[in-house]
């Protein structure tokens, strides 16, 4: 059931001209290699920055990758439990999407890793511009989430109470949708 429902939310791309598949092809490429360039521009100045910056940085990473895992550990175990409910236990108490919140962790640190051995323009705008880049991307996904949510948990009470106290992405943030924001598509 889960698989076919996934499917179904899953654009497959038929229809879609080879052109705008290579253009998403190389966007994507690109977005991953300015996400990825403060790992590089870290390994060519490695004697170089501050070794404090490194450890925050891998620090924040590491918890984000810690977070990411439990909080996908647990909406599977929850999904096994009762696959028809939405997931309100454990990390999800806290944030409805704190899978999402994870990456955006492990991509800060990443980031922060880099900021003392940025060199020029070039290597600002890259890393700047890849960390935007995924923000953007966990935000689309988060308004994804949001929608199917809605579409399928919409009409129960207890659902609703949970999606107006719960933030949608970063804990303790009031930001409870994203829904309305149009310019989130992906």
């Amino acid at each position: 059931m889960f698989n076919s429902k996934m499917k179904a939310e899953i654009k497959s791309g038929k229809g879609m001209s080879f052109f705008v598949k290579c253009c998403i092809w190389v966007t994507a490429a690109l977005l991953y290699a300015c996400q990825t360039c403060p790992l590089l521009f870290r390994a060519q100045n490695i004697f170089s920055g501050n070794d404090a910056v490194i450890i925050v940085g891998t620090s924040i990473s590491a918890l984000g990758l810690i977070i990411e895992s439990l909080a996908d550990y647990q909406k599977s175990a929850a999904k096994k439990k009762n696959p028809k409910r939405f997931v309100d236990t454990g990390l999800y108490r806290i944030v409805r999407c704190p899978n999402y919140f994870g990456e955006l962790l492990i991509w800060t640190g990443i980031f922060i890793g880099g900021i003392t051995v940025y060199s020029n323009a070039f290597q600002w705008i890259a890393a700047v511009l890849g960390y935007l880049g995924i923000v953007y991307v966990m935000f689309s996904g988060a308004r994804r989430l949001e929608e199917r949510q809605t579409r399928t948990y919409g009409s129960e009470p207890e659902y609703q109470a949970y999606f107006k106290k719960t933030p949608i992405l970063i804990p303790l943030v009031p930001l409870y949708s994203v829904v309305k924001w149009k310019w989130l598509v992906a």
